[in-house]
């Protein structure tokens, strides 16, 4: 029994004496451009109002908090039906263009976005995907593993003529992707969950519906897993593999990162209280 805890006492000393830190060399890579152009039509309001900031960044190393914003881009956006273009500027320097006057995209018009940066120029084409209004949003009365989550309640009529994809935003940079598959045409309702860490109740919250493509749907799914939740929203940090449907006319293989989109958006906002 002793030499057992002799042997024991000599392989943990051993052990100990053996640690050391180890440093990971990750690899720098070249910083691409982030372009963040996900335009919001608020349909349902009166007036109709309009989201078209585009947001440029660089990319980061993997250790870097922040990502650089681009100040010194031409940005402006093209109808392609009518020949008007819209110039966008970045008065505040913080790398979000505004667009000098105030557009709301119409329907049934096709929008060329235009980035020009470093003698390069990245382009892409969106046309405005419908959506639906939100029916009600309430505050539900369950919870799921903890005791402490807070439910939310969302109703809407789908649009059976299409299929439609949707993508719900619920503050706190939560995020929900959805599709009509099991829906398609009828009054749909379900509820989602705000874990404790996610809100401090009570709080009011805005909720936001918005109509997306197919394929707008499949990039925000993977953009949400590989980001993660509560990271200062999908774009803060966009996975260098995920490509958009944004190009490089000027040189291919620096491709940038983002996309864009231009989504129909409902908003209801709802005031939450701890009933816990």
């Amino acid at each position: 029994m002793k030499n057992t805890y002799i042997i024991a006492f000599l392989t943990l000393l051993l052990f100990t004496n053996c640690e050391k830190v180890v440093d990971v060399d990750v690899p720098s890579i070249a910083p691409k451009l982030i372009i963040d152009a996900s335009f919001e039509v608020f349909f349902d309001e009166n007036p109709i109002n309009a989201k078209t900031e585009v947001q440029l960044k660089l990319s980061a190393d993997y250790f870097d908090e922040t990502n650089p914003v681009v100040t010194n881009a031409t940005v402006f956006v093209t109808n392609l039906d009518t020949g008007t273009v819209i110039d966008y500027t970045d008065s505040d320097a913080d790398g979000n263009y505004q667009p000098v006057q105030a557009f709301i995209p119409q329907d049934n018009a096709t929008y060329e976005l235009t980035v020009i940066y470093n003698n390069e120029t990245y382009v892409a084409t969106a046309e405005k995907v419908k959506s639906t209004p939100l029916t009600l949003v309430e505050q539900g009365d369950q919870t799921l593993f903890t005791g402490e989550e807070t439910e939310i309640k969302l109703f809407f009529t789908d649009d059976g003529a299409v299929n439609n994809y949707y993508i719900f935003d619920f503050s706190n940079s939560l995020f929900l992707a959805l599709e009509d598959r099991f829906f398609n045409g009828a009054d749909y309702g379900f509820s989602n969950f705000y874990e404790e860490d996610d809100i401090e109740l009570p709080a009011t919250v805005t909720i936001k519906m918005s109509g997306v493509s197919k394929e707008y749907f499949s990039y925000f799914n993977i953009l949400i897993d590989q980001s993660g939740q509560n990271s200062g929203g999908p774009f803060e940090s966009v996975p260098s593999s995920l490509f958009g449907n944004i190009i490089n006319t000027t040189n291919e293989d620096n491709f940038p990162l983002g996309y864009f989109h231009i989504s129909e958006t409902d908003t209801f906002t709802v005031n939450l209280v701890d009933r816990n």
